[in-house]
């Protein structure tokens, strides 16, 4: 069983930035996919950014490309979600997600293509 833990959620201006970190324990970190998603109040889960097991595929929601990077650190089991640039629009809970895949390169943008999910970290802009 896999847990995932999301920080560096919290108040920012507009124009700001932020760095959001997932730790993950309790599996073999380099053979899973990691994404971020964000929701709003009564609104579905979104996509924002994944990476491969690998770290050679990334994938972005158009709204965030150019704005956010995401990363990973095998070493520390963690991944990261920069995020430059913020707009209060992106005033969200975050979510980390994860799932075991055989591809080096394959990355989902869907709910269903991941089973863990961390409990989330708030990201509040203010204009």
């Amino acid at each position: 069983q896999v847990q995932l833990v999301e920080s560096g959620g919290g108040l920012v201006q507009a124009g700001g930035s932020l760095r959001l970190s997932c730790t993950a324990s309790g599996g073999n970190f380099t053979t899973y996919v990691m994404a971020w998603f964000l929701q709003a109040p009564g609104k579905e889960r979104e996509f924002v950014a994944t990476i491969s097991r690998s770290g050679i595929s990334t994938a972005y929601a158009d709204a965030v490309k150019g704005r956010f990077t995401i990363s990973r650190d095998d070493a520390k089991n963690t991944v990261y979600l920069q995020m430059n640039s913020l707009r209060p629009q992106d005033s969200d809970v975050y979510y980390c997600a994860a799932t075991k895949s055989w591809s080096n390169s394959w990355v989902g943008t869907a709910i269903a293509d991941y089973r863990y999910w961390g409990l989330g970290t708030q990201v509040t802009v203010s204009s």
